[in-house]
């Protein structure tokens, strides 16, 4: 495999938003989904935008489990927070934030298929005891990794035959990446050794599930599709559009602002689709690709032509509800999905191609084709089952 992994600049935070506060959230969701990076009331939060008032990275995930939103540590502490304090005691108490802040993985990887990627990706991290959160999108992988473990994560990619090129900023492996385990160490040791080989790291991520009781489960009639937002340079001729105002500005010059960048119609849609509390909506933001969106295949005619990709795809997640495990859990991604591969075949029939995995703050998600989420659901559920 040939991957480019990189860090992206700033520390995000995750939250976690009950399904029953989502009101409450909508307007600080839709701020950050809306920067306004050229308004010096607020500059205090632009410090996670890019020169081009664009979000290093933003994932907002409205799923049957939760509203889940990872972004920049400012705009939690900035934007969120202050909606949290108004709250009753006893409804801001459910909402929570990562007490960690999380460093964030980029993943551009060729010739490999989506279902070994996460494998490769997550595992070694779980084996040295690194806690993550994994997010597929139409263009990438992202990894959410704590940021007082960022010296372990190096230290496993050296292990695995990565270099660090200076030129793109970012760890590269020229050939396949090694399956031999290197030694880490941790400036925080895990409280429970990590397990030694994937086997035990299979074994123990369902032990650890059954223990929490966390049933898998699909909802029923809920299909999605994975797309992408149209690249910016695809929009030239409507962003180089001049000015109409009869009230040019006092220089003369049409005043540019982040809207003169992105297509207006995805935003305008993403607004619509938000405001309804969608059943299945995740967006992902960043800086060096076109908006991600895995949604509710019921909504793209809201989205109209301003989506590309495969529209007619039915995937079907598969829902783990992690609430009742700490967000330093490990291994959770590789092993459900490691397991998975082993179980079904996938790397025999191809299949593996298919998976792909999402990460939002209390639960996890297994996405597949409908008729092999089906057969993922009858490996999983004995597995989890205590009888």
């Amino acid at each position: 495999m040939n991957a480019q992994i990189s860090f992206l600049d700033g520390t995000f935070r995750l939250i976690h938003i009950p399904l029953h506060l989502y009101p409450n959230f909508l307007q600080p969701i839709l701020q950050i989904l809306l920067p306004q990076g050229g308004d010096d009331s607020l500059a205090h939060e632009a410090e996670g935008l890019s020169i081009d008032n664009k979000h290093g990275f933003l994932n907002i995930s409205v799923t049957p489990v939760e509203c889940s939103v990872v972004c920049h540590s400012n705009w939690v502490r900035n934007v969120f927070e202050p909606v949290i304090k108004r709250l009753p005691p006893s409804l801001s108490k459910t909402v929570t934030i990562s007490k960690d802040d999380y460093l964030i993985l980029s993943v551009i990887a060729a010739g490999m298929d989506a279902g070994s990627r996460v494998m490769d990706l997550t595992s070694p991290l779980a084996l040295a005891g690194v806690p993550i959160f994994f997010i597929t999108t139409y263009y990438s992988d992202f990894i959410l990794v704590p940021s007082k473990d960022r010296q372990t994560v190096v230290q496993v990619l050296l292990a695995r035959n990565f270099e660090f090129d200076k030129d793109e900023s970012a760890y590269v492996s020229p050939s396949a990446m090694s399956h031999i385990r290197g030694k880490s160490q941790s400036s925080e040791p895990p409280s429970t050794p990590p397990p030694s080989n994937v086997a035990e790291l299979q074994v123990r991520t369902f032990e650890l599930l059954k223990k929490r009781n966390v049933v898998p489960y699909i909802c029923p009639y809920l299909s999605l599709v994975q797309c992408s937002g149209r690249d910016p340079s695809q929009l030239v001729d409507y962003i180089r559009r001049p000015t109409l105002s009869r009230h040019p500005s006092g220089n003369g010059h049409h005043r540019r602002s982040w809207l003169d960048n992105v297509d207006t119609k995805l935003y305008t849609s993403l607004i619509s689709v938000l405001a309804k509390q969608p059943r299945f909506l995740s967006i992902t933001l960043a800086q060096e690709d076109p908006p991600s969106l895995l949604l509710d295949r019921e909504y793209l005619g809201v989205f109209g032509d301003s989506l590309v990709g495969d529209t007619e795809g039915d995937l079907v997640p598969i829902f783990l509800d992690l609430v009742n495990l700490p967000l330093e859990a490990t291994g959770i991604v590789s092993g459900v999905a490691g397991k998975l591969i082993q179980e079904m075949g996938m790397d025999e029939t191809g299949i593996s191609s298919e998976l792909s995995y999402l990460s939002t703050a209390r639960a996890g998600a297994v996405i597949l084709s409908s008729k092999q989420a089906m057969k993922a659901l009858e490996v999983l559920k004995p597995l989890l089952s205590k009888e």
